[in-house]
């Protein structure tokens, strides 16, 4: 759908914003502790098992997705973008199920690279659905690179800047540019369902001892996987409905 003439390119300038603010606040460090997570519990010799097991959650919404993929448009926009998106869904199961079996910066990179490439594809797949007539990919090599870069700029001088700018941009553009392209109000709420899961999810793993010491059975990172899985299934039934 074209895009409103009042509500033209706002989208850009918000996500110009973001990155100057975020350049300006300077470096964030990951945190001393980051790998000392709350659940450090053995399941059938399998350890962190909350934390690991957590994840095939990832790989059932991977499969759904790409089902969904098959009975897709050929011509559908966004189509390539979402199969970027399912794909790193996917991978972030291998990735984070790596990652907790042995938390370290080394195994971390490839627990971070997939989402921050599933972060970057979805707010392609928004950019394609709101300029529908750009034949181009690049929205989607470019913030795929990006995302990417992110990663790997991290592993290289310890700032998180850019890794949590990949996470946090689809949270503050998508809306925008659903609403600057006029999507169908089910679109919107589904992404807004996606949204406030995600976000949820963040809040649960920051407080991941804390959830973990007042419920006993679970921990907040455990939480924190669960509903990104719900976020990700969300915008996987979300695509299954699109015309």
């Amino acid at each position: 759908m074209p895009l409103a003439p009042a509500r033209v390119h706002l989208a850009p300038y918000l996500g110009f914003a973001l990155i100057v603010a975020l350049t300006a606040f300077g470096p964030i460090a990951q945190t001393a502790n980051y790998h000392d997570f709350a659940d450090q519990r053995t399941l059938f010799g399998l350890a962190n098992a909350g934390d690991v097991l957590s994840n095939l959650g990832f790989l059932l919404v991977a499969m759904v997705g790409f089902a969904a993929l098959r009975r897709a448009r050929r011509d559908d926009p966004a189509r390539l973008a979402y199969a970027v998106f399912f794909g790193a869904i996917g991978a972030t199961a291998l990735g984070s199920t790596w990652y907790h079996m042995a938390p370290d910066n080394a195994r971390l990179v490839w627990d971070r690279l997939p989402i921050a490439l599933a972060c970057a594809a979805l707010l392609a797949a928004a950019v394609r659905d709101a300029y529908p007539n750009t034949k181009t990919q690049l929205p989607l090599l470019v913030l795929t690179g990006l995302g990417a870069l992110s990663v790997f700029w991290w592993s290289w001088s310890g700032d998180l800047r850019f890794y949590l700018l990949i996470q946090a941009a689809p949270l503050v553009l998508i809306p925008v540019l659903q609403w600057q392209s006029g999507a169908p109000m089910a679109q919107r709420t589904f992404f807004f369902v996606a949204i406030g899961l995600y976000v949820w999810a963040k809040l649960f793993e920051v407080a991941d001892q804390a959830v973990f010491q007042a419920l006993g059975f679970v921990s907040g990172h455990t939480l924190k996987h669960l509903l990104a899985v719900a976020a990700a299934f969300v915008l996987a039934f979300a695509f299954a409905r699109r015309r």
